[in-house]
């Protein structure tokens, strides 16, 4: 089956959206056939990995696509599962911010698809999963919580788990620290225990006032990494919009958009972060003016690298400008798509390395922050704006997330274009066995080998995103006109706003808006 539709896509007999349904369809088959219930699937070999503590991660993390997609069989495989699973037992270290936002993010944003309008019907035909889901998402939190237990409130990215304990971590991440606030807040939302909120909010407000002053923010709203466990203070002033730092900034805005009301001061630092990037990291590499690139920084000094983690931000860029009704942001984040669109376009698979590096075009090239490329890659430098730092392609999302997020915005059928030509790029060259792997080289025309390992987050948003830019109308998607009813957590879950949409949230109260609260178009059919 996987061979044969692998043919009828590169022959053009299935088309976009359909086409990612068969893909999805099949990475699913070879993960439950050789994988579940554990996490991971080893495409190649047929085997499987516990990497995300044993509780099937690809499951979860599939939950939510198959029912955008409206995959009903394979929504029921998961959620005839998921009572099972037992989140008192794992003999491995637990990842706060990898467990919110795959586990946690997961089970919500089912619960929040399955309880809205639009799935009325079938969640009828499901009723005894919905209110288990809300339970394990619950149980799930109950256990994760003693991470808060600290004398600054910045929680513990590290646990173990029986009984729940810190595992005595000194420092965290701003982006372990501050990728928690949306999924903890919305479960406070759900069940009306406001501690789940009150613990994640008191985390993230100490990086919304970071201390030491200066040395903690060397450019207005944009931090350093990490900072210490038992006083809060920052350890260092280095930073950027790639790992480690990412999916902090993506929250500000994400969360005004879940709620303006109460999250409202969250995207003035949103906007400080933006500006401050625009101002000051914006970089060209010298071969290629063209190509906006964002630098990172060591202090004030930058460094002039980024990767494809990084190249959420013009995604997010865009997401802010319609948030705020700031064209700027949105025409800023398109330039940066393009950035990285030039690094698909010019390598050997038409896939993007996992880090890369440039010579800055306005500073001296002899300066010392500002090197040329290697002698070996120094022609492809000159073609292509950039050198490849760290080859890899790990299944990652990014791009795609930033082409949804551009096609949403603007309408151009351009972005859906480089959406399909990426996922046929990938399919070409990640298929092997019984699903899709990483591979090592993206310059070389086979991919430079298999690491043998299907991430969850396949599922979660290569799939997703690339299914939801040639999909119809429906609730979940971004919308540019307000009117949006999901917000989507950095694994890319659909979460339900607070108001059940941003116009009602905007006017609450107004009997106008009543629409977007009680029914919902563009449903997926069963």
């Amino acid at each position: 089956m996987a061979s044969f539709s692998l043919v009828r896509i590169a022959a053009g007999i299935l088309l976009t959206s359909e086409a990612v349904r068969e893909v999805f369809r099949v990475s699913w088959d070879g993960y439950y056939q050789h994988a579940f219930p554990h996490d991971s699937l080893r495409p190649v070999s047929n085997g499987y990995a516990d990497d995300r503590n044993g509780w099937a991660a690809s499951a979860v993390d599939a939950l939510s696509t198959a029912l955008v997609m409206g995959e009903w069989g394979i929504v029921d495989q998961i959620l005839d599962y998921i009572p099972k699973i037992d989140f008192d037992r794992t003999a491995d270290v637990v990842s706060l911010f990898e467990t919110t936002i795959r586990y946690l993010g997961g089970l919500l944003s089912a619960y929040d698809l399955l309880t809205s309008p639009c799935f009325h019907k079938e969640a009828e035909q499901r009723r005894p999963h919905v209110g288990t889901i809300l339970n394990q998402a619950r149980w799930l939190a109950d256990n994760l919580k003693v991470a808060f237990d600290t004398p600054s409130g910045v929680p513990d990215n590290m646990l173990r788990f029986g009984p729940p304990r810190k595992a005595g971590s000194t420092v965290n991440g701003i982006a372990t620290a501050g990728t928690l606030v949306l999924e903890w807040t919305r479960l406070a939302d759900l069940t009306g225990d406001s501690e789940y909120a009150e613990l994640a909010q008191r985390a993230e407000a100490i990086l919304l006032r970071p201390e030491p002053a200066g040395a903690a923010e060397p450019f207005p709203g944009l931090l350093g990494t990490e900072l210490r466990i038992a006083d809060g203070l920052f350890v260092d002033g280095n930073g950027g919009w790639g790992g480690g730092t990412d999916s902090f900034y993506e929250y500000l805005i994400k969360m005004r958009l879940y709620d303006r009301a109460r999250f409202g001061g969250y995207a003035e630092r949103w906007r400080a972060a933006a500006d401050s990037s625009m101002r000051h990291l914006v970089s060209h590499p010298a071969a290629r003016p063209d190509l906006t690139f964002l630098a990172g920084w060591h202090g004030p000094e930058l460094r002039f690298a980024s990767g494809h983690l990084a190249c959420f931000h013009g995604g997010n860029f865009i997401l802010g400008g319609l948030v705020l009704d700031e064209p700027r942001f949105v025409r800023f984040g398109l330039e940066l798509v393009d950035g990285c669109r030039a690094t698909y376009e010019a390598t050997a698979t038409g896939i993007g390395p996992e880090t890369f590096a440039w010579q800055d075009a306005s500073l001296p090239p002899d300066a010392p922050n500002n090197r040329p490329p290697p002698r070996e890659q120094a022609a492809f430098y000159n073609t292509s704006g950039f050198w490849i730092l760290d080859g890899r392609y790990a299944l990652r999302p990014e791009v795609i997330e930033s082409y949804y997020h551009a096609y949403r915005a603007t309408g151009d059928k351009k972005y859906q274009g480089w959406a399909w030509e990426a996922f046929l790029r990938i399919n070409a060259t990640c298929r092997v066995g019984s699903g899709f792997s990483a591979i090592r080289d993206v310059n070389r025309p086979d991919g430079g080998g298999f690491s043998d390992f299907q991430e969850s987050f396949w599922f979660a948003e290569v799939l997703k995103y690339s299914y939801l830019i040639h999909a119809e109308e429906a609730p979940w998607q971004v919308k540019a006109d307000h009117t949006n009813e999901f917000v989507f957590n950095t694994e890319g879950h659909p979460i339900r706003l607070a108001g059940g949409s941003e116009r009602s949230d905007i006017d609450r109260g107004n009997k106008g808006n009543k629409k977007a609260t009680t029914g919902s178009r563009g449903c997926v059919s069963p």
